[in-house]
Parts: C-alpha cells; structure tokens; sequence
C-alpha cells in the first residue's frame, strides 16, 4: 500500500498572487543575474576602480 502525502496550494496558504510573484521572480531572476554577473566580474571591477580612483570606497 503506497500513502502519497501533498498538500494543496490553497491549503499551504499560497493565492493567486502569490502564484503571480512566484512565476514572475522564477522567469526574471536568471535573466538578471546573467546580466550582473557579467558585469560584476573582477576585471569589471578593476577597470572601473582604475578609471575613476577617487569614487571607489576604499580611497579617502
């Protein structure tokens, strides 16, 4: 005898909303975090701390 045990979305407590937000955050989050990670790359970083040396948090 197999029991399979689930619960229901509405019995977690989750609305269409929510449903909404979740779908939204699960398409973009990749997208975006390609894109940052692209431009947060050390070498990025660097070239961007070498042409303005006096804006980085590190120089006072």
């Amino acid at each position: 005898m197999i029991n399979y045990f689930a619960l229901t979305v509405t019995e977690i407590g989750i609305g269409k909303l929510e449903l909404v937000v979740i779908g939204v955050v699960i398409l973009i989050f990749p997208i975006l975090f390609v894109y940052a990670s692209k431009n947060l790359d050390a070498k990025g970083v660097f070239e961007w701390m070498m042409e303005k040396p006096n804006d980085w948090i590190g120089k006072k």
